[in-house]
Order: C-alpha cells, then structure tokens, then sequence
C-alpha cells in the first residue's frame, strides 16, 4: 500500500491540478458538467478485457490471439469489436516529453502496430489509462511506475487518438478525493478526448479504493459508461452490499434502482463478463449474461476465448439475449415486482416488444409469475419467445415459469399494443406546506445520518430511488429505528429489507411506514425552513404530511 505522504502528493496534486491551469500541455482547469454527446455507445459496448483472466500477464501475442479468436467463433458478427487493452500495457517512464509509452518487453511492436491488428481484423481498439498519478497496478505496487493520467490528461488523450484508440477504461483507484473532485477530474479527460476530434467511448470507474461514488448520481453528464459497483468477481454471491469483491447477485442488488439513469450514450456498468472462468455453474452463467443483458449493461467478455468451451460460447453467442442488449431505445429493465426471492424485470424494446426476465435468488426452484399488463402490453393475445430455448408459446397474459435456483427465464413479448411499463422511479420528494424537498442532510451516507427539507435542486441527496417499497438515496435506504415513536426522526440506514425500511404511497399524498402503518413522513411542526427535520407522526393528512414526486 501506499505511504501517508504518496497519499498527501495525490491528493495535493488534484487540489493543484483543479485550481490552476498548465497551458503549456492544454490541461485546464475542469469546466462545469455538461451532457456527454459523443456519437458513441448509442447501445451498450460489447467485446473483451483483459482483466478478469490475465491481470498484468499481457503482452502483444495474446491480444492478437484473442482478436483472431473473436472472429473465429463468429463473435466480432454478433457484436463484440471492443478489444480492451487492461492495465500494465505501458512502460514505467514516460519519454522525455512526457508521453506514454508502450511497455518495451510486452509491446514490442508499439500500440499503434496493436491497434492496426485490431482494426485490420473488423475490431475496435480499447485502453486502460488512471485520471490520479498511478494505475491501479501501481497503487498496488504489482507494477512500477507513476504513470497516471494526472496533468497530462490533453497530451494523453492526444497520444491515444494517434494510436487510433476507440475506448478508453479510466479507474480513479485511489481513496482520495471527495465525488466533486471525482467529477472534475473525470471532466478534464472527457473534455480532452472531445477535443482530439475522434470518437472514443468513454468508461469510467470511480469506486476503485474508494467510497462507492458510482450509484451517487447520473454520470451521464461525464462518461458514456459509468462502473455503478466494485470489481466483479467470480462467484455468485460475495456478501458485499458494494464492497470489494462483488458476485452477481451483490452487483444485481445496487444496478437494479439505477435504471432510469440509462439510455443511449450512456448506461451503468456493472463490471464485466465472468462468463466461462468457472467459479459458477452453469444456471449462474446463464443468468449473469440474461440480467447483464436486461441491464442494458456493456458485454465486456473476460474469459480466455482460445479455449472457450461450446456450453460458454452458447451463453455468449445467445442472439435473443444480444438482440434485447442492443436495442435501440437503450432501456434498462426496470423492475415490476420483487418479494426478496423472485425479481421480475421488464425492458421496452424498440419495435414494441417487451423482454420480460423473471429471475430467481432462492436457493430452490419456484414458480415466478407476473401478467401482460404488469410489464406494459395491453390485449389478450401475446407471443412468448424463450430468449434460452428459442421456443415460443402463447398466452392471454399470463407469464410464468418453473425457474430453478438462481435461473433467470427470459421471454420476450410480442403482439397486443404497448404502453409504458413501469417507469424508472427516480425522483425528489416535495413537501406540499413547506415546498422544499426531502433532503439528506450534507449528502452524509453514515448510518443514522438524519433527513430533514431543503430548497429542491438536482443534486443527488434528494434524488431518491423506488425499489420494491424501499426509498434508496445515495446508496442507503430510507428507515426510521425498529422502536420509533411520534417524532423519531426520519434516516438512513444500509439497505437490509426490514419493514421499517418500507414505506407506501397512499391517495391522499401521504407516506407511511411499513413497520408503523399509522406513523407518516412529517415536516416537524409544520415547519417551512431550510434544515427543518423529516420525523415519523401520527398520520393525519394534513399538509406537512403530503408530499409530491418531483
């Protein structure tokens, strides 16, 4: 690990970097966040990374193996033309100018010659670059070297268009750093690939050793792929609620509510592909491409394709599942129902259909049913097409299935007209007597961290998430304690799935606790000041207990 006064540079150097300019190499102090319009990634990228199974073990004849081997399974056909070169492709020095160079013994021939391989075979060419003084090797000390991106970001980005880079992988991996420092820095390389003039995804990672930032905000304003979690790993279940390392159905938990964040040139990342490097059977596999897919999520494959196994390229040629990944409205599956086992997840496609994923967390088989209606399609007659088993049935709505532990059954539905399926609930909860919003109280995240109003803005501590009955901000849930009484005060806790974590929507505008049925949210004594504290109370319906979604 790093020492204390490494960790006192990287963070002088971002202070430094932020408040001053350096002309000489175009880097300039970070412009406000603006919306990211790139013409790239209109549908979630798809291709390989090195990372998952080769780590620093890279060089230039194993990614050439691994292009030839896109094409030849028929992969580069279905979409997968992203070939992202990990960390620790790079020399430790810099030239004498400062510019990145290939790493002599690895890449001999130059990541220029790389990217024209890469190209001259139907494919696209990704890097692996840090927005801080060191790459996530370095800070690790498994490589040497600082060789971050930290002021010379402008130089970087122009160094990466002249190699012909198509997509850029940009890790934060350090704990330093507030989520404003995040963005700003993560602004300064968004706004240095614009200005090389070439079209170049951009994929960042703000989570890496630090607080878990990526489920913060929308970071569409900065990046056309955002990290929502830490590192994937391969197993299934991890324990983590969004800590290192992450298995499928931790990752599941946290991108889930961050649906309404996604649509084209810019979707959550929740890490990439563990399909084929074992770890989990086959139904875990086979689930993990399926909700991967309904995600909207990057197909970032990370598995050794020399010797790929047929059951593995069955999962990652899947056509149905790609064609409901691809689709052009770039939707995330929102959620239609979960009762902590048997999740239903529903994505509006283009052409009127509706993918339908009904996704099993128990640890037995069950039964997972919802209707027609639920997931947006009206009429009385629907096609159902296995997106596994290529098989079709009918129904007059509903649509059900035999799922087994851990399984997911994909249908995608078709016929009868479309209306929207439900909505990506993100919104700000308005107190109709005080006209300020719920708010969470300096953008805090420690349990126990209290909710009180404040003038409505956009920022994310009044941006609240609906999942199930949950209220998530910021990452944690909405909860009063399990002994509140009139006037507790309204706070927020780790998401657990207790009932004083739930919380419903009544017709006259109020909001009351699962737990405490009869107890409300309340703005405390009809108060209408900034700072004025969110509490439980009786319900009575009067003004400081109705609140508007805005």
């Amino acid at each position: 690990m790093r020492s204390a006064r490494r960790w006192l540079t990287a963070a002088l150097g971002i202070l430094a970097v932020t408040l001053t300019a350096s002309f000489a190499d175009g880097v300039i102090s970070p412009k406000p966040a603006q919306a990211l319009n790139n013409g790239v990634a209109r549908t979630p990228p798809m291709g390989w990374n090195t990372w998952n199974t080769f780590g620093c073990n890279i060089n230039e004849t194993l990614i050439r193996q691994m292009a030839d081997a896109i094409v030849n399974h028929g992969l580069r056909d279905l979409g997968y033309k992203y070939v992202v070169v990990d960390d620790c492709w790079f020399n430790p020095d810099r030239d004498a100018q400062g510019n990145l160079q290939a790493h002599p013994q690895r890449f001999p021939s130059g990541m220029k010659a790389l990217g024209d391989y890469l190209h001259s075979r139907g494919l696209l060419f990704g890097i692996y670059q840090g927005p801080l003084d060191q790459t996530c090797a370095q800070y690790f000390d498994s490589f040497p070297g600082s060789t971050g991106s930290l002021g010379h970001e402008y130089q970087d980005a122009r160094q990466f268009a002249a190699w012909g880079v198509d997509y850029l992988k940009y890790d934060w991996c350090s704990p330093t750093g507030t989520i404003n420092d995040q963005v700003a820095r993560f602004g300064i390389m968004r706004d240095a690939l614009a200005a090389t003039g070439r079209p170049i995804v951009y994929s960042i990672n703000s989570n890496s050793i630090h607080e878990k930032t990526g489920p913060q905000r929308n970071w569409s304003d900065v990046a056309n792929l955002w990290r929502t979690t830490e590192d994937i790993t391969n197993t299934w279940d991890s324990g983590q609620t969004n800590g290192y390392p992450m298995g499928i159905q931790n990752i599941v938990n946290v991108n889930v509510p961050l649906a309404g964040y996604a649509a084209p040139g810019g979707f959550n990342d929740p890490d990439m592909l563990e399909v084929g490097n074992g770890g989990m059977n086959d139904t875990e596999m086979r689930s993990h491409f399926a909700l991967w897919s309904m995600m909207a999520a990057p197909l970032m494959m990370g598995n050794d394709l020399r010797s790929a196994s047929a059951a593995t390229l069955d999962i990652l040629r899947n056509q149905h599942l790609i064609a409901i990944n691809q689709d052009t409205l770039g939707l995330q599956a929102v959620q239609v129902s979960h009762d902590g086992t048997r999740r239903v997840l529903a994505k509006r496609l283009a052409n009127g259909d509706v993918a339908v994923a009904l996704f099993n967390q128990g640890n037995s088989t069950t039964t997972i049913s919802t209707t027609a209606a639920a997931i947006g399609k009206t009429g009385s007659s629907f096609t159902l097409l296995n997106a596994w088993t290529g098989g079709t049935s009918t129904t007059t709505g509903t649509i059900s299935a035999s799922v087994p532990a851990h399984g997911t059954v994909v249908y995608r539905v078709s016929g009868g007209g479309t209306t929207n399926p439900p909505v990506p609930s993100t919104f700000r909860l308005r107190s109709e007597s005080a006209g300020r919003c719920l708010d969470l109280d300096n953008s805090n995240t420690a349990n126990g961290t209290g909710t009180l109003i404040w003038d409505c803005h956009g920022n994310a501590n009044q941006q609240i998430t609906q999942d199930g009955q949950t209220l998530r901000i910021l990452g944690k849930c909405l909860d009063v304690p399990t002994n509140a009484t009139n006037g507790t005060r309204v706070q927020v806790w780790d998401c657990n799935g207790g009932t004083n974590q739930q919380w419903t929507f009544n017709a006259n505008g109020t909001v009351s606790n699962g737990r405490f049925p009869s107890l409300c949210l309340d703005v405390n004594n009809a108060g209408t000041a900034n700072g004025t504290a969110v509490i439980l109370w009786s319900c009575h319906g009067n003004a400081n207990q109705r609140w508007s979604r805005a």
